[in-house]
């Protein structure tokens, strides 16, 4: 009984680990965790977050970004102008060479205009996003609804 248990959660293992696996590969990048919250009702927009790491010795850029499950998908920053805190669309962002990116909530992340699905905005469901990078080209990830964002893990860097 052991012994076919133990065969079971073998033969498991990889199913999970795919399952959980959340890294996407492109040239010298890395796109990891990509994930959005939960659409709140009648919101007309959501975001989208992930880490970038860059393994290679030179810098790109991350030139854009589509989703189907939207009209319009953004590259948008926070910043502060005064006492305010205002989101502002930028055209692009680097991504430095031997070091990472993160896309977070009061940090950079997508902008999804123009909600097309909501239905594929509810928690446990994943929708496609595409990043096009300068160097490293496209790579499609699946992002990750959440009704709670994850904990925060890394440290907000930006590269201005």
């Amino acid at each position: 009984m052991l012994k076919s248990s133990l065969l079971l959660a073998a033969l498991l293992l990889p199913v999970f680990s795919a399952a959980n696996a959340e890294d996407y590969k492109v040239g010298d990048l890395m796109v990891s965790e990509p994930w959005s919250q939960e659409l709140p009702p009648n919101a007309p927009t959501v975001a989208a977050y992930f880490v970038i790491h860059n393994t290679g010795k030179t810098a790109d850029r991350l030139l854009s970004v589509d989703t189907p499950v939207a009209d319009k998908a953004e590259l948008h920053e926070h910043v502060m102008q005064g006492d305010l805190m205002k989101m502002q669309q930028v055209p692009s962002v680097a991504v430095p060479a031997e070091g990472e990116l993160t896309f977070a909530p009061m940090a950079y992340h997508v902008m999804l205009l123009g909600l097309k699905d909501r239905s594929l905005l509810a928690d446990g469901k994943q929708f496609p996003l595409t990043l096009t990078f300068e160097k490293a080209g496209k790579i499609e990830v699946n992002v990750s609804v959440q009704k709670v964002p994850p904990l925060a893990t890394h440290e907000h860097k930006h590269t201005h």
